[in-house]
């Protein structure tokens, strides 16, 4: 920032001092803090808004939805720009956590992510673990921290990848045998009390804000804290502090003020500066936002040949007077469910012989051995794109014993054409399954892509995606194999055209509606146009 903005403040070694004045010496800690178990809750020490939760971040006055999260990448399947990440430094208690907080509700655009750094607490020895037990262990050094894993974490977490962060126990000084999944960063806060203190760190942070509070207010905070959260007493809070938490505040974590792209004096009170950062990171949002233009991705392969990592099941009579019968709009909803399940089962039947399948022998009741095949992977696991996906929920589980389930919610943005995923849940440990990833139909590809571009961002492998569709038009077959090559594409049907309206044609109505037997659009859509972009 080069010249002076439009509102108090006062230039400090390369950063802005926003708002300081207007505080009273007068005015007592008392005031100034809110009392114990009233107003805003208790601070919790923990990561929060993680995309395995459900998608709402709770705050003292309301609950934001923070669903709806446009593509975070391109046309060829991969991110183009990484998540905005702001760093959130100060001493211990001086109100990083809540100023954080209060720029996610101000913000109120989808999928934050906040980072704390006491989840990174390094694992102590035994002897550590006996001094920390005495107040003897300095919790407020910078190497209490396990930097290696913050710095590889924020890194996959702005690459928009799937992470898992230790949940650390400060009552017994150790870290949970849980794990927190963290995924779907637009935005990524990262608070803690040496957010500035390694060169590297500081390379992944776009913006970096420092809170400066008062020290007798950060101690008064603190003594709360410790006594009401993490079971210490008085006598040992204050040996602690004043051994370890204030000589490393002085000698750490003060100095890093000069590296902070904006002070803010008085923490969460200083409602000028949290302003002036929210407008800022909605300008940097609108510059990294990507627009599709879905005409373009309809006429870009009109004249290309199938894909080879296309597989249709072949179109024998059964096969075709199935389509004929759920096509004809005449079809009762009994009939149009029954048939649909029965083509459903022959997909399922005919995707599992892609599968990787290696030799084996077993014995016969007869006692003869018999050379027969066996699955050569380690699991199968099965993802629906609701609605219309977890309709063939039942014909995986029906041929695949102990098949593990996930959901994904993706839905059209019908202002500006464009996916958004609203919710998902996945099986632990994914990245080591081949994933059947279901969808009714699809249209132009761009749920399905979305959907191959989360269960990449989970670490599967792009050869281990087999995308499976009872329909979809030669413009979602072209779309997902361009994106991702090595992902495998079945379906029952490929119909050659969609229309000016990106539906499939001739197509097969609102899958969902005569389904499920809600009522239909009045253009009569395909299900993953009124739910999801297919």
């Amino acid at each position: 920032m080069s010249s002076p903005p439009a509102y108090p403040g006062i230039r400090v070694s390369g950063c802005w001092t926003l708002g300081a004045e207007g505080s009273s010496n007068a005015e007592s800690l008392d005031r100034l803090l809110p009392p114990v178990g009233a107003g805003r809750s208790p601070r919790k020490r923990t990561t929060s808004q993680c995309k395995s939760e459900p998608p709402l971040l709770r705050t003292s006055k309301r609950t934001i939805y923070t669903a709806g999260r446009p593509p975070w990448y391109n046309e060829h399947g991969t991110q183009s720009k990484e998540a905005f990440a702001i760093g959130l430094g100060g001493g211990s208690a001086s109100g990083k956590t809540t100023v954080a907080r209060m720029i996610i509700e101000a913000l109120d655009v989808p999928w934050v992510v906040l980072l704390s750094m006491d989840s990174f607490y390094k694992v102590l020895t035994r002897q550590q673990q006996e001094q920390a037990a005495h107040n003897n262990f300095n919790f407020d050094h910078p190497d209490a921290f396990d930097f290696d894993l913050i710095i590889s974490t924020l890194k996959k977490l702005k690459q928009g990848k799937s992470v898992k962060v230790p949940i650390y126990d400060f009552t017994t000084h150790s870290r949970k045998k849980d794990w927190k999944t963290l995924y779907g960063a637009n935005v990524i806060i990262f608070e803690g009390i040496m957010a500035f203190a390694d060169k590297t760190l500081l390379e992944l942070l776009d913006m970096k804000i420092f809170v400066d509070t008062d020290s007798d207010i950060r101690l008064v905070r603190r003594l709360r804290r410790d006594i009401s959260e993490r079971g210490r007493d008085i006598e040992g809070v204050i040996k602690q502090y004043n051994k370890f938490v204030k000589p490393a505040f002085d000698q750490y974590i003060q100095p890093t003020m000069r590296v902070a792209d904006i002070v803010v004096p008085r923490g969460s009170g200083n409602t000028v500066a949290i302003d002036l950062i929210v407008q800022h990171v909605h300008s940097q949002l609108e510059e990294r936002k990507l627009r599709w233009d879905l005409a373009a991705l309809a006429s870009a392969h009109q004249c290309h040949p199938l894909p080879r990592t296309l597989s249709v099941l072949k179109s024998t009579p059964q096969v075709r007077g199935m389509h004929t019968i759920i096509r004809d709009r005449e079809t009762s909803r009994d009939e149009f469910i029954f048939y649909s399940k029965r083509l459903m089962r022959l997909l399922i039947e005919h995707a599992l012989s892609f599968l990787p399948f290696q030799d084996c022998v077993v014995q016969t009741p007869q006692g003869q051995d018999y050379a027969g095949k066996c699955y050569a992977g380690k699991q199968i696991t099965g993802v629906s794109i609701l609605r219309a996906g977890e309709t063939m929920e039942p014909a995986l589980r029906a041929v695949c014993k102990d098949v593990r389930i996930g959901t994904i919610l993706i839905q059209t943005n019908q202002l500006t054409g464009e996916p958004e995923l609203h919710y998902l849940r996945l099986p632990k440990d994914i990245s080591d399954d081949h994933v059947i990833l279901m969808d009714c139909t699809v249209s132009t590809g761009a749920a399905a892509m979305m959907a191959v571009r989360v269960l990449l961002d989970h670490d599967v492998p792009e050869d281990k995606i087999f995308l499976l569709s009872l329909l979809m038009a030669e413009m979602g077959v072209h779309s997902v194999a361009y994106a991702f090559p090595r992902v495998r594409i079945i379906t029952t049907a490929v119909d050659k055209r969609v229309n000016d309206l990106f539906r499939i044609i001739p197509g097969i109505g609102n899958f969902g509606d005569r389904y499920f037997g809600t009522d239909a659009v009045p253009d009569g859509s395909d299900d993953e146009e009124g739910g999801s972009t297919g």
